[in-house]
């Protein structure tokens, strides 16, 4: 099973580059049939998560995967699953 990963740690305020990197690693997870993505928002004031999760349920984004779970015990991670 192949697994990408996507750290917003770093980018967590540039909102051009938030759109960029999920459009990015979810194209890239479709092009090269990953099983699997892993989006780390984490914790902070949610908002980021949030914005993952808006973005996520975006009716264009939502045709490319199955199904995401937010993790219960790690609140700053979202798994994708193509």
């Amino acid at each position: 099973m192949s697994k990408l990963k996507l750290d917003l740690h770093d980018i967590f305020n540039k909102n051009k580059e938030i759109d960029s990197a999920l459009n990015s690693v979810m194209q890239q997870a479709v092009s090269k049939k990953i099983n699997e993505v892993e989006i780390i928002p984490g914790k902070g004031s949610g908002q980021l998560k949030k914005r993952v999760l808006r973005f996520l349920n975006n009716s264009e984004i939502k045709k490319l995967y199955k199904r995401y779970k937010t993790d219960n015990v790690n609140f700053g991670k979202i798994t994708v699953y193509f």
